[in-house]
């Protein structure tokens, strides 16, 4: 019994810590699921499983809103106060937003074998710990004094349109209206997901950088921020509402904005250093998947075919989002444990590693022959190397700090 009260005792002990620990089981259990759905459903291995609802609408739910929102929120619990000169997030706060969420996404798995009634149940759990986030962030956002606050204010608007993004699959699985499910989903990828990832890469990236590279210029543009957030505002919309042939007019623009990033960040001089590597790595995927999107419109735009298929959406989702929650996570985890600020060397091997999930995914629109083996093979990457990562991540949040300070 003590020692169950201890482990309760450090999840509470910081606002990343229970976020983060059900991000990383989430990252095993729905690709898991998912793995599992494909295998049968192509006839790979097993027999073709039957759920409450299309499989492939519950995994892009709980890719989207069902795994990146602890890693998020656990980073935004600890980073606005710091970032505002605020107070500090209550652990009641964080835990109810933790224990609503994580209730929530147990009920989902529940619901897909039972009934939809338990998914819409375990949904609105989901959006009760969200608006919980939302209201406490947003307190801390209009509470604090006046400053630059431009990052935040991005990241709280995204923050809530996810929020919104939610409301409207509940509503989808109350009404069955396809608006509301199409509109789940490209909020959740350009309106939520890519403003905030891309927002904390702004401000993150070009200061880590500058901590740890010698004679570093910190290059940090807010007109171009402006652009990139337009032209992601502009993609969302006009997929929206179904107009794909006029895609590559604000994707070239942000992939090149992305790329120009890249470079002057410092991405080559980023490999001297492992930690602030899988940064930049991950950042690069943006400017190569919105170059894919802008290929793919083109080329509908001129002949009506979609080449490219799911390829620029799991670049961007695999390759920047994920890897970027996996670049970040370790590298608070790391800190914020007591930990020196290093990678190890089976960090970055399986960081490395997972890159191939993004390139199997990618391969399997551009060889469609084989393309249920690699839907499968990517998957099992994703496991191999997010699950490696889980059972050596984990257990430091139900620890103490190494180095014994409170947090």
């Amino acid at each position: 019994m003590n020692r169950l009260l201890e482990i309760r005792d450090h999840l509470s002990a910081a606002p990343h810590r229970s976020l983060f620990l059900a991000g990383a089981l989430q990252g095993v259990l729905t690709v898991l699921w998912w793995v599992f759905d494909l295998a049968g459903r192509y006839g790979v291995a097993g027999s073709m499983a039957h759920w409450s609802i299309a499989p492939t609408w519950a995994h892009a739910f709980l890719m989207v809103y069902g795994f990146f929102p602890f890693f998020i929120l656990g980073f935004l619990f600890t980073t606005y106060p710091n970032w505002m000169n605020g107070a500090k997030v209550k652990p009641r706060q964080y835990v109810a937003t933790c224990a609503l969420m994580a209730a929530g996404v147990v009920l989902l798995y529940v619901g897909l074998l039972t009934h939809k009634a338990i998914i819409i149940l375990g949904i609105e759990l989901m959006l009760i710990g969200w608006g919980v986030a939302v209201y406490v962030l947003y307190r801390i956002l209009l509470s604090t004094p006046d400053q630059d606050k431009r990052h935040a204010r991005v990241i709280s608007i995204a923050l809530l349109m996810g929020w919104l993004g939610v409301a409207a699959y509940l509503l989808w699985l109350v009404t069955e209206d396809p608006t509301m499910l199409n509109f789940a989903r490209h909020a959740g990828v350009w309106f939520f997901l890519l403003p905030i990832v891309l927002t904390v890469s702004h401000r993150m990236i070009p200061f880590f950088s500058s901590r740890v590279l010698d004679n570093y210029e910190m290059v940090r543009p807010y007109w171009m921020l402006w652009l990139m957030l337009a032209c992601i505002a502009a993609h969302g919309s006009l997929q929206w509402l179904e107009l794909p042939a006029y895609l590559w007019i604000v994707d070239f623009p942000l992939a090149g904005c992305a790329l120009y990033l890249s470079y002057r960040w410092g991405f080559l001089r980023s490999f001297s250093v492992s930690l602030l590597a899988v940064l930049h790595f991950s950042f690069a995927w943006l400017g190569v998947a919105m170059l894919l999107y802008g290929l793919q419109s083109l080329v509908y735009f001129a002949s009506g075919n979609l080449i490219l298929g799911l390829a620029p959406l799991h670049a961007l989702g695999i390759g920047f989002f994920a890897s970027m929650i996996l670049a970040m996570a370790s590298r608070v985890t790391i800190g914020h444990s007591g930990r020196p600020l290093e990678l190890d060397r089976l960090t970055w091997v399986l960081f490395l590693g997972f890159q191939a999930t993004a390139v199997l995914r990618i391969l399997a629109d551009l060889v469609p022959a084989i393309a249920p083996l690699l839907y499968v093979v990517a998957g099992l990457v994703w496991l191999a190397c997010f699950g490696l990562w889980a059972i050596k991540y984990a257990p430091i949040y139900w620890r103490a700090r190494v180095d014994g300070k409170a947090g």
